[in-house]
Protein backbone atom coordinates (compact mmCIF):
# COMPACT_ATOMS: atom_id res chain seq x y z
CA UNK A 1 0.00 0.00 0.00
CA UNK A 2 2.80 2.24 0.45
CA UNK A 3 2.67 3.55 -3.35
CA UNK A 4 -1.28 3.95 -3.11
CA UNK A 5 -2.82 7.02 -4.92
CA UNK A 6 -4.16 9.65 -2.63
CA UNK A 7 -7.88 10.75 -2.86
CA UNK A 8 -8.73 14.56 -3.67
CA UNK A 9 -10.05 14.65 -0.36
CA UNK A 10 -7.50 12.96 1.80
CA UNK A 11 -5.01 15.73 0.00
CA UNK A 12 -7.58 18.34 0.63
CA UNK A 13 -7.56 17.09 4.24
CA UNK A 14 -3.80 16.98 4.51
CA UNK A 15 -3.52 20.32 3.13
CA UNK A 16 -6.03 22.30 5.54
CA UNK A 17 -3.52 21.39 8.62
CA UNK A 18 -1.06 23.73 6.91
CA UNK A 19 -3.51 26.28 6.39
CA UNK A 20 -4.37 25.88 9.89
CA UNK A 21 -0.89 26.74 11.10
CA UNK A 22 -0.57 29.24 9.32
CA UNK A 23 -3.18 31.48 10.62
CA UNK A 24 -0.70 31.72 13.55
CA UNK A 25 3.02 31.54 11.92
CA UNK A 26 2.29 33.65 9.03
CA UNK A 27 0.65 36.23 12.17
CA UNK A 28 3.69 35.81 13.56
CA UNK A 29 6.07 36.42 11.11
CA UNK A 30 4.98 39.50 9.43
CA UNK A 31 3.52 41.17 12.60
CA UNK A 32 4.84 39.45 15.80
CA UNK A 33 8.46 41.60 15.79
CA UNK A 34 5.79 44.83 14.78
CA UNK A 35 3.15 43.91 17.41
CA UNK A 36 5.73 43.71 20.09
CA UNK A 37 7.76 47.08 19.38
CA UNK A 38 5.09 49.33 18.21
CA UNK A 39 1.68 47.89 19.86
CA UNK A 40 2.29 45.78 22.91
CA UNK A 41 5.45 48.33 23.89
CA UNK A 42 9.03 45.87 24.43
CA UNK A 43 11.63 47.58 22.54
CA UNK A 44 13.54 46.03 19.63
CA UNK A 45 16.51 44.88 20.94
CA UNK A 46 14.91 42.97 23.30
CA UNK A 47 11.98 41.67 21.03
CA UNK A 48 15.22 40.72 19.37
CA UNK A 49 16.86 38.66 22.44
CA UNK A 50 12.88 36.92 23.04
CA UNK A 51 12.79 35.41 19.37
CA UNK A 52 16.48 34.07 19.81
CA UNK A 53 16.38 32.79 23.17
CA UNK A 54 12.56 31.49 22.88
CA UNK A 55 12.71 29.90 19.33
CA UNK A 56 16.60 27.97 19.67
CA UNK A 57 15.54 27.18 23.09
CA UNK A 58 11.98 25.67 21.64
CA UNK A 59 13.85 24.07 18.56
CA UNK A 60 16.39 21.93 21.28
CA UNK A 61 12.59 20.40 21.94
CA UNK A 62 12.19 19.13 18.34
CA UNK A 63 14.43 16.31 18.21
CA UNK A 64 12.84 14.84 21.43
CA UNK A 65 9.66 15.54 19.69
CA UNK A 66 10.64 13.60 16.83
CA UNK A 67 11.45 10.69 19.61
CA UNK A 68 8.26 10.66 21.07
CA UNK A 69 6.30 10.67 17.92
CA UNK A 70 8.61 7.90 16.17
CA UNK A 71 7.60 5.46 19.34
CA UNK A 72 3.92 6.98 19.79
CA UNK A 73 1.28 4.13 18.83
CA UNK A 74 -2.17 4.30 19.01
CA UNK A 75 -5.12 2.71 17.04
CA UNK A 76 -5.04 6.16 14.96
CA UNK A 77 -0.80 5.50 14.11
CA UNK A 78 1.99 7.59 15.12
CA UNK A 79 1.59 11.10 14.12
CA UNK A 80 -2.63 11.49 13.52
CA UNK A 81 -3.40 12.06 17.19
CA UNK A 82 -0.94 14.46 18.15
CA UNK A 83 -2.75 16.96 15.39
CA UNK A 84 -5.84 16.03 17.39
CA UNK A 85 -4.51 16.22 21.09
CA UNK A 86 -2.70 19.84 20.19
CA UNK A 87 -5.62 21.51 18.32
CA UNK A 88 -6.54 23.61 20.80
CA UNK A 89 -4.04 24.07 23.01
CA UNK A 90 -2.55 25.43 19.91
CA UNK A 91 -5.00 28.00 19.59
CA UNK A 92 -4.81 28.90 23.06
CA UNK A 93 -1.53 29.54 22.59
CA UNK A 94 -1.81 31.47 19.33
CA UNK A 95 -4.72 33.87 20.96
CA UNK A 96 -2.70 34.69 24.52
CA UNK A 97 0.48 35.55 22.41
CA UNK A 98 -1.12 38.16 20.36
CA UNK A 99 -2.96 39.48 23.72
CA UNK A 100 -1.80 42.94 25.27
CA UNK A 101 -2.48 42.97 29.49
CA UNK A 102 -1.22 45.88 31.23
CA UNK A 103 1.33 44.05 33.18
CA UNK A 104 4.11 47.22 33.25
CA UNK A 105 7.05 46.88 31.08
CA UNK A 106 9.22 43.93 33.18
CA UNK A 107 5.68 42.10 33.64
CA UNK A 108 5.16 42.63 29.54
CA UNK A 109 8.35 40.78 28.68
CA UNK A 110 7.45 37.90 30.79
CA UNK A 111 4.11 37.35 29.81
CA UNK A 112 5.46 37.91 26.27
CA UNK A 113 8.27 35.14 26.68
CA UNK A 114 6.04 32.56 28.86
CA UNK A 115 3.26 32.88 26.11
CA UNK A 116 5.67 32.80 23.19
CA UNK A 117 7.43 29.55 24.80
CA UNK A 118 3.80 28.15 24.73
CA UNK A 119 3.12 28.14 21.42
CA UNK A 120 6.12 27.04 19.83
CA UNK A 121 6.50 24.01 22.34
CA UNK A 122 2.98 23.51 21.17
CA UNK A 123 3.36 24.20 17.35
CA UNK A 124 6.34 21.57 17.50
CA UNK A 125 3.74 19.07 19.20
CA UNK A 126 1.61 19.64 15.99
CA UNK A 127 3.90 20.37 13.14
CA UNK A 128 6.14 18.12 13.42
CA UNK A 129 4.38 15.10 13.56
CA UNK A 130 2.22 16.78 11.11
CA UNK A 131 4.86 17.00 8.71
CA UNK A 132 5.88 13.72 9.28
CA UNK A 133 2.49 12.11 8.18
CA UNK A 134 3.34 13.32 4.48
CA UNK A 135 5.64 10.91 4.59
CA UNK A 136 3.97 7.21 5.65
CA UNK A 137 0.17 8.42 3.99
CA UNK A 138 2.23 7.25 0.68
CA UNK A 139 5.08 5.69 -0.62
CA UNK A 140 4.91 7.20 -4.41
CA UNK A 141 6.99 9.53 -4.93
CA UNK A 142 4.89 11.74 -7.44
CA UNK A 143 1.84 11.53 -4.97
CA UNK A 144 4.51 13.21 -2.28
CA UNK A 145 5.10 15.72 -4.49
CA UNK A 146 1.39 16.21 -5.22
CA UNK A 147 0.15 15.77 -1.74
CA UNK A 148 3.24 18.94 -0.91
CA UNK A 149 1.35 21.13 -3.68
CA UNK A 150 -2.09 20.39 -1.71
CA UNK A 151 -0.69 21.63 1.29
CA UNK A 152 1.26 24.53 -0.01
CA UNK A 153 -1.37 26.24 -1.64
CA UNK A 154 -3.74 25.47 1.28
CA UNK A 155 -1.24 26.82 3.19
CA UNK A 156 -0.75 29.85 0.72
CA UNK A 157 -4.31 30.57 0.85
CA UNK A 158 -4.14 31.16 4.37
CA UNK A 159 -1.84 33.34 3.73
CA UNK A 160 -3.68 35.43 1.68
CA UNK A 161 -5.86 35.63 4.64
CA UNK A 162 -3.72 36.42 7.24
CA UNK A 163 -1.47 39.06 5.29
CA UNK A 164 -4.35 40.51 2.92
CA UNK A 165 -7.01 40.88 5.97
CA UNK A 166 -5.04 40.75 9.42
CA UNK A 167 -4.16 44.67 9.13
CA UNK A 168 -7.66 45.70 8.27
CA UNK A 169 -9.04 43.36 10.80
CA UNK A 170 -6.96 44.53 13.45
CA UNK A 171 -8.07 48.60 12.13
CA UNK A 172 -11.31 47.42 11.77
CA UNK A 173 -12.20 45.64 15.11
CA UNK A 174 -9.76 47.61 17.41
CA UNK A 175 -11.32 50.93 16.13
CA UNK A 176 -8.12 53.03 16.96
CA UNK A 177 -7.10 50.68 19.72
CA UNK A 178 -4.62 48.13 18.33
CA UNK A 179 -4.06 45.81 20.93
CA UNK A 180 -8.09 44.78 21.29
CA UNK A 181 -7.59 44.87 16.99
CA UNK A 182 -4.91 42.25 17.52
CA UNK A 183 -7.04 40.14 19.72
CA UNK A 184 -10.04 40.08 18.28
CA UNK A 185 -8.35 39.27 14.73
CA UNK A 186 -6.35 36.63 16.24
CA UNK A 187 -9.16 34.99 18.37
CA UNK A 188 -10.51 34.17 14.76
CA UNK A 189 -8.03 33.06 13.18
CA UNK A 190 -7.28 30.38 16.20
CA UNK A 191 -10.73 29.41 15.83
CA UNK A 192 -10.42 28.35 12.37
CA UNK A 193 -6.58 26.56 12.86
CA UNK A 194 -8.79 24.62 15.83
CA UNK A 195 -11.43 23.62 13.33
CA UNK A 196 -9.21 22.94 10.20
CA UNK A 197 -6.98 20.35 12.57
CA UNK A 198 -9.92 18.33 13.35
CA UNK A 199 -10.52 18.07 9.23
CA UNK A 200 -6.93 16.73 8.63
CA UNK A 201 -6.79 14.26 11.87
CA UNK A 202 -10.52 12.86 10.70
CA UNK A 203 -9.58 12.59 6.53
CA UNK A 204 -6.04 11.58 6.65
CA UNK A 205 -4.82 8.00 6.94
CA UNK A 206 -1.12 6.43 7.64
CA UNK A 207 0.11 3.54 5.52
CA UNK A 208 3.60 3.24 5.95
CA UNK A 209 5.07 1.84 9.18
CA UNK A 210 8.57 0.51 9.85
CA UNK A 211 9.04 -3.19 10.13
CA UNK A 212 7.72 -4.23 13.83
CA UNK A 213 10.62 -6.37 14.21
CA UNK A 214 13.10 -2.87 13.70
CA UNK A 215 15.32 -2.20 16.91
CA UNK A 216 16.91 0.90 17.27
CA UNK A 217 17.76 2.64 19.95
CA UNK A 218 17.45 6.86 19.94
CA UNK A 219 21.36 6.50 19.34
CA UNK A 220 21.18 4.78 16.35
CA UNK A 221 18.83 7.04 15.55
CA UNK A 222 20.55 10.03 15.79
CA UNK A 223 23.96 8.26 14.70
CA UNK A 224 21.86 7.78 11.23
CA UNK A 225 21.01 10.63 10.81
CA UNK A 226 24.45 12.28 11.04
CA UNK A 227 25.68 9.53 8.59
CA UNK A 228 22.87 10.50 6.05
CA UNK A 229 24.42 13.07 3.43
CA UNK A 230 21.57 14.63 2.00
CA UNK A 231 19.45 14.99 5.55
CA UNK A 232 22.71 17.11 6.51
CA UNK A 233 22.44 19.09 3.29
CA UNK A 234 18.50 19.67 4.21
CA UNK A 235 19.01 20.48 7.44
CA UNK A 236 21.70 23.57 7.17
CA UNK A 237 19.95 24.33 4.39
CA UNK A 238 16.28 24.46 6.41
CA UNK A 239 18.08 26.80 8.78
CA UNK A 240 19.44 29.45 6.56
CA UNK A 241 15.91 29.21 4.01
CA UNK A 242 13.89 30.30 7.65
CA UNK A 243 16.87 32.61 9.44
CA UNK A 244 16.11 34.20 6.12
CA UNK A 245 12.42 34.55 5.71
CA UNK A 246 12.09 35.52 9.14
CA UNK A 247 14.53 38.87 8.33
CA UNK A 248 12.57 39.82 5.46
CA UNK A 249 9.21 38.76 6.76
CA UNK A 250 9.45 40.54 9.74
CA UNK A 251 10.79 43.97 8.00
CA UNK A 252 8.12 44.45 5.12
CA UNK A 253 5.73 45.80 7.63
CA UNK A 254 8.48 48.67 8.75
CA UNK A 255 9.48 49.04 5.26
CA UNK A 256 5.87 50.15 3.88
CA UNK A 257 5.16 51.92 6.86
CA UNK A 258 8.66 54.40 7.21
CA UNK A 259 10.28 53.47 4.08
CA UNK A 260 7.39 54.31 1.81
CA UNK A 261 5.10 55.96 3.68
CA UNK A 262 1.93 53.24 2.32
CA UNK A 263 1.23 51.11 5.19
CA UNK A 264 -2.37 51.06 3.36
CA UNK A 265 -0.56 49.32 0.55
CA UNK A 266 0.97 46.40 2.81
CA UNK A 267 -2.16 44.13 2.16
CA UNK A 268 -2.28 44.74 -1.64
CA UNK A 269 1.12 43.86 -1.65
CA UNK A 270 1.10 40.68 0.04
CA UNK A 271 -2.23 39.21 -1.70
CA UNK A 272 -0.68 39.67 -4.85
CA UNK A 273 3.00 38.36 -3.89
CA UNK A 274 1.15 35.36 -2.74
CA UNK A 275 -1.29 35.12 -5.59
CA UNK A 276 2.00 34.64 -7.08
CA UNK A 277 3.29 32.05 -5.21
CA UNK A 278 0.26 29.51 -5.42
CA UNK A 279 0.56 29.72 -9.40
CA UNK A 280 4.57 28.83 -8.13
CA UNK A 281 3.47 25.87 -6.19
CA UNK A 282 0.47 24.40 -8.58
CA UNK A 283 3.21 24.60 -10.94
CA UNK A 284 6.22 23.08 -8.68
CA UNK A 285 4.87 19.62 -9.38
CA UNK A 286 5.25 18.91 -13.19
CA UNK A 287 8.08 20.99 -13.19
CA UNK A 288 10.14 18.94 -10.50
CA UNK A 289 9.01 15.76 -12.37
CA UNK A 290 10.61 16.88 -15.60
CA UNK A 291 13.31 18.75 -14.23
CA UNK A 292 14.39 17.07 -11.02
CA UNK A 293 13.17 18.03 -7.12
CA UNK A 294 16.80 19.39 -6.61
CA UNK A 295 17.60 21.18 -10.33
CA UNK A 296 14.29 22.82 -9.65
CA UNK A 297 14.75 24.41 -6.08
CA UNK A 298 18.20 25.67 -7.65
CA UNK A 299 16.64 27.79 -10.57
CA UNK A 300 14.00 29.10 -8.38
CA UNK A 301 16.29 29.79 -5.82
CA UNK A 302 18.22 31.88 -7.81
CA UNK A 303 15.62 33.50 -9.50
CA UNK A 304 14.53 34.42 -5.62
CA UNK A 305 17.98 36.17 -4.84
CA UNK A 306 17.74 38.11 -8.48
CA UNK A 307 14.28 39.96 -7.46
CA UNK A 308 14.91 40.15 -4.12
CA UNK A 309 18.38 41.74 -4.20
CA UNK A 310 16.51 44.42 -7.00
CA UNK A 311 14.44 45.89 -3.84
CA UNK A 312 17.51 47.80 -2.62
CA UNK A 313 17.60 49.59 -6.31
CA UNK A 314 13.89 50.98 -5.92
CA UNK A 315 12.54 54.07 -4.80
CA UNK A 316 9.65 55.03 -2.48
CA UNK A 317 7.68 56.46 -5.55
CA UNK A 318 7.86 53.23 -7.42
CA UNK A 319 5.30 51.66 -6.10
CA UNK A 320 4.16 49.51 -9.23
CA UNK A 321 7.33 48.11 -9.83
CA UNK A 322 7.42 47.27 -5.95
CA UNK A 323 4.51 45.49 -6.19
CA UNK A 324 5.22 44.04 -9.60
CA UNK A 325 9.28 42.93 -8.58
CA UNK A 326 7.64 41.03 -5.18
CA UNK A 327 4.89 39.29 -7.95
CA UNK A 328 7.59 38.19 -9.98
CA UNK A 329 10.27 37.14 -6.70
CA UNK A 330 7.10 35.63 -5.02
CA UNK A 331 6.46 33.30 -8.39
CA UNK A 332 9.97 31.86 -8.61
CA UNK A 333 10.18 31.02 -4.53
CA UNK A 334 6.88 29.14 -5.35
CA UNK A 335 8.24 26.27 -7.20
CA UNK A 336 10.48 25.52 -3.85
CA UNK A 337 8.28 25.54 -1.20
CA UNK A 338 6.42 21.75 -1.53
CA UNK A 339 10.19 20.66 -2.33
CA UNK A 340 11.93 21.53 1.01
CA UNK A 341 9.28 18.98 2.53
CA UNK A 342 8.93 16.30 -0.25
CA UNK A 343 12.65 16.41 -0.30
CA UNK A 344 12.70 15.92 3.36
CA UNK A 345 10.23 12.66 3.17
CA UNK A 346 12.73 11.29 0.30
CA UNK A 347 15.68 11.71 2.80
CA UNK A 348 14.08 9.74 5.02
CA UNK A 349 13.29 6.94 2.24
CA UNK A 350 17.31 7.30 1.79
CA UNK A 351 17.81 6.33 5.40
CA UNK A 352 15.60 3.11 5.36
CA UNK A 353 17.32 1.95 1.87
CA UNK A 354 20.72 2.60 3.63
CA UNK A 355 20.18 1.20 6.90
CA UNK A 356 17.14 -0.53 7.18
CA UNK A 357 15.26 1.35 9.29
CA UNK A 358 12.50 3.97 9.37
CA UNK A 359 12.36 7.07 11.75
CA UNK A 360 10.42 9.04 9.93
CA UNK A 361 9.64 12.07 12.77
CA UNK A 362 12.84 12.34 14.01
CA UNK A 363 14.29 12.98 9.89
CA UNK A 364 11.47 15.37 9.91
CA UNK A 365 12.83 16.76 13.42
CA UNK A 366 15.44 18.11 11.87
CA UNK A 367 13.21 20.63 9.52
CA UNK A 368 11.28 22.04 12.33
CA UNK A 369 14.43 22.35 14.59
CA UNK A 370 15.56 23.85 11.59
CA UNK A 371 12.60 26.53 11.09
CA UNK A 372 12.82 27.19 14.71
CA UNK A 373 16.37 28.09 15.17
CA UNK A 374 16.22 30.01 11.89
CA UNK A 375 13.27 31.57 12.81
CA UNK A 376 14.75 32.49 15.95
CA UNK A 377 17.79 33.74 14.76
CA UNK A 378 16.16 35.77 11.91
CA UNK A 379 13.69 37.52 14.16
CA UNK A 380 16.22 38.53 16.44
CA UNK A 381 18.60 39.80 13.52
CA UNK A 382 15.62 41.82 12.64
CA UNK A 383 15.26 43.33 16.00
CA UNK A 384 19.16 43.70 16.23
CA UNK A 385 19.64 45.64 12.81
CA UNK A 386 16.36 47.93 13.63
CA UNK A 387 18.00 49.03 17.15
CA UNK A 388 21.62 49.28 15.50
CA UNK A 389 20.16 51.67 12.64
CA UNK A 390 18.54 53.27 15.02
CA UNK A 391 14.84 53.01 14.98
CA UNK A 392 12.54 54.35 17.30
CA UNK A 393 9.16 53.02 17.50
CA UNK A 394 5.55 55.55 15.65
CA UNK A 395 8.00 58.57 14.75
CA UNK A 396 9.47 59.71 11.75
CA UNK A 397 12.79 57.43 11.04
CA UNK A 398 16.56 58.90 10.51
CA UNK A 399 18.13 57.76 7.01
CA UNK A 400 20.09 55.06 8.84
CA UNK A 401 17.15 53.67 10.52
CA UNK A 402 15.51 53.19 6.69
CA UNK A 403 18.44 52.12 5.02
CA UNK A 404 18.53 49.15 7.88
CA UNK A 405 14.93 49.01 7.05
CA UNK A 406 16.07 48.37 3.45
CA UNK A 407 18.69 46.26 3.56
CA UNK A 408 16.09 43.56 5.85
CA UNK A 409 13.91 43.47 2.71
CA UNK A 410 16.84 43.34 0.10
CA UNK A 411 20.61 42.50 0.27
CA UNK A 412 20.76 40.32 3.40
CA UNK A 413 17.76 37.92 2.52
CA UNK A 414 18.76 37.67 -0.97
CA UNK A 415 22.45 36.71 0.91
CA UNK A 416 20.48 34.12 2.76
CA UNK A 417 18.85 32.72 -0.60
CA UNK A 418 22.10 32.23 -2.24
CA UNK A 419 23.61 30.39 0.69
CA UNK A 420 20.81 28.12 0.52
CA UNK A 421 21.75 27.42 -3.53
CA UNK A 422 25.37 26.47 -1.94
CA UNK A 423 23.46 23.70 0.39
CA UNK A 424 21.93 21.71 -2.39
CA UNK A 425 24.81 21.51 -4.31
CA UNK A 426 25.47 18.84 -1.64
CA UNK A 427 22.14 17.16 -1.48
CA UNK A 428 23.33 13.93 -3.48
CA UNK A 429 19.45 12.25 -4.21
CA UNK A 430 18.82 12.28 -8.13
CA UNK A 431 16.29 11.34 -10.33
CA UNK A 432 17.60 8.31 -10.83
CA UNK A 433 18.07 7.41 -6.98
CA UNK A 434 14.70 8.02 -6.62
CA UNK A 435 13.53 5.45 -8.92
CA UNK A 436 16.07 3.03 -7.15
CA UNK A 437 14.76 3.83 -3.49
CA UNK A 438 11.44 3.55 -4.33
CA UNK A 439 11.91 0.28 -6.53
CA UNK A 440 14.21 -1.64 -3.65
CA UNK A 441 11.73 -0.06 -0.66
CA UNK A 442 8.27 -1.23 -2.37
CA UNK A 443 9.77 -4.46 -2.67
CA UNK A 444 10.87 -5.01 0.88
CA UNK A 445 7.45 -3.96 2.13
CA UNK A 446 5.69 -6.43 -0.14
CA UNK A 447 8.08 -8.84 1.18
CA UNK A 448 7.23 -7.87 4.64
CA UNK A 449 3.26 -7.52 4.16
CA UNK A 450 3.43 -11.08 2.79
CA UNK A 451 5.29 -12.21 5.86
CA UNK A 452 2.93 -10.83 8.35
CA UNK A 453 -0.41 -12.17 6.13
Amino acid sequence: MDDVRLSVKEKLGYGLGDAAANFIFQTMLVFQLAFYTDTFGITAAAAGTLFLVVRVFDAVFDPFMGIIADRTNTKWGKFRPWILWTAVPFGIAGYLTFSTPDLGADGKLVYAYVTYILLMVVYSANNLPYSALSGVMTGDLGERTSLSSYRFVCAMLATVVVQGLALPMVKMFGGGDDAAGYRATIGIFSVLAVLFFLVTFSTTKERIAPDPKQQSSIAQDFKDLFSNGPWIAMFVLTIILFITLSLRGGAMLYYFKYYLQREDLFSMFNVAGTGCTIIGVVLSKPLAMKYGKRNLFIMGLAATVVFTAVFYLLAPASVPLIVGTEMLRQFAYGFTIPLLWAMMADVADFSEWKTGRRATAVVFSAIVFGLKAGLGVGGAMGGYVLAAYGYVPNVAQTAEALEGIKLSVSLLPALGFALCIVCLYFYRISRTTEVEMTTTLTERRRVLAAASA
